[in-house]
């Protein structure tokens, strides 16, 4: 009996907000775990300050002054995504 549903005593409405609530518990959780992934997401030199919209000399300031981390392997460099993200600060207008 794979691929079948068997609904005994539940009338279409019932049916439809079951299958709206069952999809909503899904997708938070899917949002949930993507979020999650997502957090330490490396970027390259070039993805960070494009991610930005600075300049390579801006990014490679702020890397001097200790504004953002940079990681290694070898000769490469990488950002964490999430430690850009969390250098941006609210300004008041």
């Amino acid at each position: 009996m794979q691929n079948s549903l068997l609904v005994h005593n539940i009338d279409v409405l019932q049916f439809q907000e079951l299958l709206k609530e069952t999809l909503k518990t899904q997708l938070e959780e899917l949002k949930t775990s993507l979020k999650e992934e997502n957090q330490d997401e490396l970027l390259t030199r070039e993805e960070t300050y494009q991610f930005l919209k600075i300049d390579s000399s801006t990014l490679w300031e702020w890397t001097r002054k200790g504004k953002l981390i940079v990681y290694g392997i070898g000769n490469r460099k990488y950002y964490k995504k999430r430690e850009v993200l969390d250098c941006l600060t609210k300004l008041n207008s």
